[in-house]
């Protein structure tokens, strides 16, 4: 798991040098969506949130998240004609992806399928493929995989609609990814916060909280640690009264424009006597744990962060006695119907 979140900056080089991604932008432009569909499932699902963000902040499109469920098992025909259906998915092997998928084909959507296998199913039954360029992922929990799905979400969108900024941070981040490995022994160190048996909070909000969702997969799969994760903005309608004196929780703070929202929450939290975990940027009086290099937009920014939480987890995980490699329970392809 390590090793293969060590490779995320050479990923994202890989990915720059992809002229196919500027001919996929033209044939979506052209084809001209009215909304987009995200089709994904864990990890996938979590790039597919940022994604989301990304989509309705720099190009004005609503997106849904379709349920996969809806075609693989109650064979529902759901109408997306117009839409840009996008697929994430590292493996493209399961069944319920590829018949979405080939049902709004058929429904007259346009398809997209963002996969690390160019040659699956799911690659096959989509319009249009994109490579994730991570290379062979072998650990049961996807690391690089991950982290290509967001990079390569805001590679799409630039290309899509150019914006100087964001090729302008495109072109620092795998710079910026590095100065996130160049702190292992931080994360390291921090990680020692996470290795008890409490359950554990993971908050962010906005292009984060699809982070802070894949960062508590991540605990849980890895770890066996009992993490929840929350957007800052849902935490105070309910999920606060979890937050007791000693508390473990890994908090995301971000750059853009949730900055203020997301430090009150984390002054209210610490507040409660909670043991907050800090990454990103230092807020309501706290240095971040783990301080993350600005990428200069805040579309490359979770990438940067999500790497800094895998570094924190995998270390959290072996600090617990686990193999973060190899979780019990788990596969790397999980095929649901």
């Amino acid at each position: 798991m390590l090793r293969e979140a060590r490779e995320a900056p050479e990923v994202v080089a890989r990915q720059a040098a992809d002229a196919d991604v500027a001919r996929v932008a033209r044939q979506i432009a052209d084809f001209g969506p009215s909304f987009v569909v995200t089709l994904a499932r864990g990890s996938s699902d979590h790039a597919a949130t940022t994604l989301r963000y990304g989509l309705e902040t720099h190009l004005r499109l609503p997106v849904v998240s379709a349920a996969p469920s809806v075609a693989g098992v109650y064979h529902a025909d759901v109408s997306y004609r117009g839409a840009l259906v996008l697929a994430i998915s590292q493996s493209g092997g399961s069944p319920d992806l590829v018949e979405t998928l080939a049902q709004a084909r058929r429904g007259g959507a346009l398809t997209c399928a963002l996969v690390n296998t160019p040659g699956s199913p799911l690659a096959h039954a989509a319009d249009l493929v994109l490579p994730l360029h991570a290379g062979e992922e072998r650990a049961v929990a996807a690391t690089k995989s991950y982290l290509a799905a967001l990079t390569l979400g805001a590679r799409l969108l630039h290309a899509w609609r150019p914006d100087d900024h964001l090729g302008a941070a495109l072109d620092a981040l795998p710079g910026a990814l590095r100065a996130v490995l160049a702190q292992e022994d931080r994360a390291r160190q921090a990680a020692l916060r996470l290795t008890g048996d409490q359950p554990t909070l993971v908050l962010g909000r906005g292009l984060h909280s699809g982070v802070a969702a894949e960062a508590a997969l991540k605990l849980q799969e890895t770890a066996g640690v009992a993490a929840l994760a929350f957007s800052t903005a849902e935490f105070a309608h309910g999920p606060a009264r979890l937050a007791e004196p000693g508390t473990p929780a890994l908090f995301f703070q971000g750059r853009d424009a949730t900055a203020p929202f997301t430090a009150a929450s984390l002054e209210t939290l610490r507040g409660y006597g909670a043991k907050v975990t800090l990454i990103g940027d230092s807020a309501a009086g706290q240095a971040a744990d783990l301080p993350t290099q600005p990428t200069g937009h805040p579309l490359t920014d979770p990438a940067v962060s999500a790497l800094a939480a895998q570094l924190l987890i995998a270390h959290a995980a072996v600090a617990r006695g686990e193999n973060p490699d190899a979780p019990p329970r788990l596969a790397k392809v999980t095929r649901t119907v």
